[in-house]
């Protein structure tokens, strides 16, 4: 696929999130004790052969800056391809206002310069490790000018709410992409990704924000399907899609089934992610840990049962933390009670103190530093 440049484009999600997206956008939410939700999404890139990704960033980039750096944990360092970061440009006209099409208007220079003739673009909200050669392989065989991914998606619970919907003819072919209002029990989800020729981004990129009809890609793309040959790949793997607060909780938990990690973590190539060396965890005398994931550089001297643990936390002397998530450098004091609760990094929770959420709308402690 070295014909082909990855496009990431921001979801602009943040205000789903609450307290978590005040600093951060959602594409760097901690996931999984170590991990960040972009890894996925540039790691499936890279296991594929991409070796030219642009991340369109949005305003909140300190944190990108810091954890993506250069792209050396996935070897995009190089001198002429590799990571290329767009931060958001604003002006005082309408253009700057105008969301992905006109980003996308914006960077065209570095599109004509780059000599990949195709486009794989992805929103890194969406967790699902596609087998992009395949794919691509359709794309190309079928000369098509955009092929579309999309998952069917059992929902007899409504769970999927407002989520993208393909409307797809009996041979499979796009009518067109609506929102999943749970009418019924499963539907086509429009995973937010796909392969398209870069001719055809530009033209309909161009087009959209000369006239001002368009600032989603799928809104650029559907305004145009009637000369675009667009057709659509199935995938029917593992798949997250992180698009609030308890989506991205459950999630989390959902990792917790030994079946489900080995799937996101050693199925279809590994995910890679910026190196932070910490010693061993420490279990005192009195630790007990059942069902949890704990990164390295821990103390642990109380109860943690079905929690993820990041980087550097520590659990006090007689502290119980149940169905929580404790993100980096965070600190839950002696005899102190944590359930369904994500503790943000740097925080603490004080020496007997007891905090709680629901079991699907977790209490969240907001980041410190």
């Amino acid at each position: 696929m070295d014909n082909c440049l990855g496009v990431i484009l921001n979801s602009n999600i943040e205000s789903e999130f609450g307290s978590l997206c005040y600093n951060r956008p959602a594409y760097m939410l901690p996931y999984v004790g170590r991990y960040r939700l972009i890894d996925f999404t540039i790691s499936n890139m890279v296991n594929h052969g991409i070796r030219t990704i642009a991340l369109y960033t949005g305003d909140k980039i300190r944190s990108t800056m810091d954890h993506l750096g250069d792209g050396k944990p996935w070897e995009l360092n190089r001198r002429f391809t590799g990571l290329f970061l767009f931060p958001p440009t604003y002006d005082d006209n309408r253009l700057g206002r105008m969301g992905e099409v006109s980003q996308i208007n914006s960077t065209e220079p570095f599109y004509e310069n780059m000599r990949e003739e195709y486009v794989f673009y992805a929103h890194p909200n969406v967790i699902a490790k596609v087998n992009l050669d395949e794919v691509f392989k359709k794309f190309v065989e079928t000369d098509a000018d955009i092929t579309l991914i999309y998952k069917e998606q059992l929902d007899p619970k409504g769970e999927y709410i407002n989520v993208d919907k393909l409307h797809l003819n009996k041979k499979g072919e796009l009518i067109n992409i609506g929102l999943n209002l749970g009418t019924e029990n499963s539907f086509n989800q429009y995973l937010g990704m796909g392969f398209i020729k870069k001719s055809v981004l530009m033209s309909i990129a161009k087009i959209a924000t000369e006239k001002g009809i368009a600032n989603l890609l799928k809104e650029a793309m559907l305004l145009q399907k009637h000369r675009l040959k667009i057709n659509t790949y199935e995938y029917k793997g593992y798949v997250q899609t992180i698009r609030n607060l308890e989506t991205y909780f459950k999630s989390s938990m959902d990792l917790l089934d030994t079946d489900v990690y080995r799937k996101l973590f050693f199925q279809d190539g590994l995910v890679y992610t910026k190196a932070k060396d910490e010693p061993p965890t420490i279990y005192r005398e009195d630790a007990r840990v059942e069902n949890s994931l704990i990164a390295n550089g821990c103390v642990i001297e109380g109860v943690v049962e079905d929690s993820i643990v990041f980087r550097g936390v520590t659990v006090g002397k007689g502290a119980i933390v149940k169905n929580s998530i404790l993100m980096q450098k965070s600190e839950v004091g002696e005899n102190a009670v944590v359930v369904n609760t994500i503790i943000d990094k740097y925080s603490s929770i004080e020496a007997g103190v007891n905090v709680a959420g629901s079991s699907v709308i977790p209490y969240v402690l907001e980041k410190r530093g």
